[in-house]
């Protein structure tokens, strides 16, 4: 039995920990779909909602290799999530992260939520093709914080971004080109909490199956501490069998020889239409969007995008609320700091309703002191 699973190009581990009690981490290996989801609050009923996603994502996802489309499948995930929290499945305020991939040949869909992990081992050097959803990352990414510091801040275990937590979730969608040989690594922080990517590339990099690679880093983060669940897939990359790919090769060239001259002048005509439009087509785009976000400590609603486009800021405050971020979850007070953003200004509304129907169940939830 175990000769035969060290023979697949693909494994996945689960392990509760040397400290926690259970064990909300899941993980889904259904080729070519793969994914890690990490469960949030133990009390909250973490390892339902890392269930259901990964049971809904199995059930929904694209045949094909196509980030857009398994983005789609999460978001059908987060709202099973929260469907399942609101019919007594579970409880109220549980939530999940998740990364998932689709793998097609060498070409790579990645969806993603949260602060679990997709890595590449690209020509034997390792990338993290995702960016973490975390208050830690965000300081990072603004130069407040340093990598190392990130490994030992107090709050590095509060994500921004998770299933369960917003109707209106944004998932991060991308594409990436691997070669033959390379490796696929999916892991929740349980790991990456523990080990250092240095030793995760070296562990990766060594010439064992993806069985063995799975049971060392686990191993790796038990013997560092072993804080939290530690959750991980690897898979090999392996050459792509579509038909046709080596006969078509040539005639694809002379193609894109052929229409080169085409193509250049295409490209001109755009760049004059897209200079004249920009400014009109900016504006357009901004009146279309609305946002969330934290002001105060009370939540905001705006119409437009954060930021500014060349020096003009393109939001309009539609109103304020006297709704405090303090009566929200956490996550969702996090979230609030760095701006939620919506379709439109009617999706805007209908989500603050949601928070105000959540900082009222909060209100009427705490205990008033005797006289």
């Amino acid at each position: 039995m175990n000769a035969r699973r060290d023979d697949l190009p693909y494994a996945g581990g689960s392990d509760v920990g040397l400290v926690r009690s259970g064990n909300e981490d899941a993980y889904l290996i259904s080729p070519p779909l793969y994914a890690v989801a990490d469960g949030l609050g133990g009390h909250s009923a973490g390892e339902i909602a890392s269930s259901i996603a990964v049971e809904t994502l199995q059930d929904t996802a694209p045949r094909r290799a196509d980030a857009k489309a398994l983005g789609r499948a999460v978001r059908q995930a987060n709202t099973a999530v929260i469907t399942a929290a609101e019919d007594g499945r579970g409880r109220s305020g549980m939530g999940t992260t998740i990364t998932a991939a689709m793998i097609e040949g060498t070409r790579i869909a990645v969806a993603h939520v949260g602060d679990s992990r997709a890595y590449l081992l690209h020509l034997g050097e390792l990338q993290q093709i995702t960016d973490d959803h975390s208050m830690v990352a965000d300081m990072v990414r603004r130069g407040t914080l340093t990598l190392e510091e990130s490994r030992h801040h107090p709050n590095r275990s509060v994500i921004t971004r998770a299933l369960g937590s917003d109707p209106n979730l944004l998932v991060d969608t991308l594409e990436v080109d691997a070669a033959p040989g390379d490796r696929l690594l999916l892991c929740s922080d349980g790991l990456t909490s523990m080990v250092e990517d240095q030793l995760i590339e070296q562990v990766l990099g060594a010439s064992h199956t993806p069985q063995q690679t799975v049971d060392r880093l686990i191993g790796y983060a038990l013997d560092a501490g072993g804080q939290d669940n530690v959750t991980v897939v690897v898979v090999d990359i392996e050459r792509g069998t579509d038909a046709g790919t080596a006969q078509d090769t040539g005639s694809r060239s002379q193609q894109r020889s052929g229409s080169r001259w085409a193509l250049g002048l295409l490209w001109v005509l755009l760049a004059a239409a897209l200079i004249g439009g920009a400014i009109w087509g900016t504006y357009a785009y901004a009146r279309s969007q609305a946002y969330l976000i934290e002001e105060n400590d009370v939540v905001v609603v705006y119409e437009g995008v954060p930021g500014d486009f060349a020096g003009i800021e393109l939001h309009w405050r539609s109103t304020s609320t006297t709704i405090t971020t303090a009566a929200l979850d956490p996550i969702t007070a996090s979230r609030l700091k760095a701006g939620v953003r919506t379709e439109d200004l009617e999706s805007a509304y209908a989500l603050l309703d949601q928070y105000r129907a959540q900082a009222n169940e909060s209100l009427s939830a705490t205990p008033t002191p005797a006289p």
